[in-house]
């Protein structure tokens, strides 16, 4: 499901000059000082980012970086409390893509849609990372970097036993796991995140999509010629057979021991420490990892990444977009928010969106550097991130209300993967259960 774009909007809006990125911002009354909030920066690159940008506007602006929660959830949580009281000590916001239109429609953040079309060609930009920052019709912020579901896995381990190739679907997964984990001793064969979380839920949707069911999807109609108007209509479609057959791949995984038991307690800190302590072969996880990995001693002859795999031979494969949108809050001082924007251009512009792809792995929302060789050649990820995100990349439901949906699937999926459900009573249990979320709201 992915937002619908304006023309007409588009089209009100003159394309302006991107130069002047680090030019100073001159304040009345001296430094304008704000805070950026953003998650936790385990390899520097972003602190690294906000001293280069306030060295480069000495005197003009200082940007004080500010971490947030490890967790998407508890991310949310800290940003939620603070947004809705009016506050204005976050000045720029690091949003989870999930949480655009939750945001926009509380008017807690500014809307964006002028300052982005006079300072950005939108086709520069890849279209899934913008429509996430997207909300009937409006942007509400600006893709800082993108994310995809992959697939890591222990390249030199399939070689001992034989394999050249990862798996291509999730039944030769189990096969190359079980042989591998038999041959070289490891300890699991696949570990992911089935925990009662917001990363559970982006797991459960990709096993669905995999197996071709779907969560729901929403049309945006214009109505309106004077004062346009914009209907959104949501349809819930989790109670498909497809979407049970996915939801029983997982389980049947853990069922078959390929996935442990304790993959229904594992975020992605717990699925991670497992595949860095060398006890999994295959790993479900996001493009950072490959930072990861990689400060951690990895070498490119022992680990790999792929696509995800599909259900069946010929099936197409499913990654849950994800990713980081910058937003400004809307109760920010207006020299606060002019100086949020110009730092929002900064962490935007080239130089920097390849300075985080090879200090910390994370793709870039630019389309052009998807053919950079060079960069490729660093970062090899942005290669198979350029193959994801243009054939197999799924968003999850952009609604003000995903949170709750978001508990619903999460909590379904992991009593799926403990065995206390089958595929097919999970899916329509999420069925009654999202069809209620959209009636009560509508």
């Amino acid at each position: 499901m992915r937002p619908l774009f304006s023309v007409v909007a588009a089209a009100a809006f003159a394309l302006a000059t991107t130069s002047m990125l680090v030019a100073p911002l001159q304040a009345e009354g001296g430094v304008t000082e704000i805070v950026f909030a953003s998650g936790p920066d385990d390899l520097g690159a972003v602190q690294r980012l906000v001293s280069a940008f306030n060295e480069s506007n000495r005197g003009a602006i200082h940007v004080t970086w500010r971490q947030m929660g490890r967790e998407s959830d508890a991310h949310r949580r800290q940003l939620v409390k603070e947004l809705s009281s009016g506050a204005g000590g976050i000045d720029l916001i690091a949003s989870d893509v999930i949480w655009t239109a939750e945001f926009a429609k509380n008017r807690w953040v500014e809307d964006l849609t002028r300052r982005f079309y006079r300072a950005y060609d939108r086709d520069s930009l890849l279209a899934p990372a913008l429509g996430s920052a997207t909300y009937r019709l409006r942007i509400w912020g600006v893709p800082w970097h993108t994310d995809a579901g992959l697939l890591f896995y222990r390249k030199d381990k399939l070689a001992q036993s034989g394999f050249s190739a990862p798996p291509a679907t999730w039944e030769e997964l189990a096969r190359m796991a079980r042989k591998v984990m038999q041959d070289t001793g490891t300890r699991y064969g696949f570990v992911f995140q089935g925990a009662e979380y917001e990363g559970g839920a982006a797991n459960a949707a990709e096993f669905i999509w995999s197996a071709g069911g779907e969560l729901m999807t929403s049309q945006l109609t214009v109505t309106g010629a004077v004062l346009p108007g914009v209907t959104e209509t949501d349809s819930v479609l989790v109670g498909s057979d497809a979407a049970a057959r996915g939801l029983d791949i997982a389980r049947k995984l853990v069922a078959d021991k390929v996935s442990p038991a304790a993959v229904a307690s594992f975020r992605e800190r717990e699925a991670l420490d497992a595949f860095i302590a060398g006890e999994a072969v295959f790993l479900r996880s996001w493009p950072y990892v490959y930072g990861v990995l990689r400060k951690s001693g990895f070498t490119p002859d022992q680990f790999g990444v792929a696509p995800l795999p599909a259900a069946s031979a010929g099936g197409r494969s499913a990654s849950c977009l994800g990713g980081w949108n910058l937003m400004i809050n809307a109760s920010s001082s207006k020299s606060e928010r002019d100086a949020a924007w110009k730092l929002i251009r900064y962490l935007t512009a080239p130089a920097q969106q390849k300075r985080q792809a090879r200090e910390a792995g994370l793709l870039p929302i630019l389309r052009d550097l998807y053919d950079d060789p060079d960069l490729v050649k660093e970062v090899p990820v942005i290669g198979l991130g350029k193959q994801v995100l243009t054939s197999r990349l799924h968003a999850r439901p952009i609604s003000p209300f995903y949170s709750e949906m978001s508990a619903r699937i999460a909590r379904a999926f992991n009593q799926t993967l403990k065995g206390q459900l089958t595929g097919a009573e999970a899916a329509q249990i999420l069925d009654k259960e999202l069809r209620a979320i959209v009636l009560r709201n509508r």
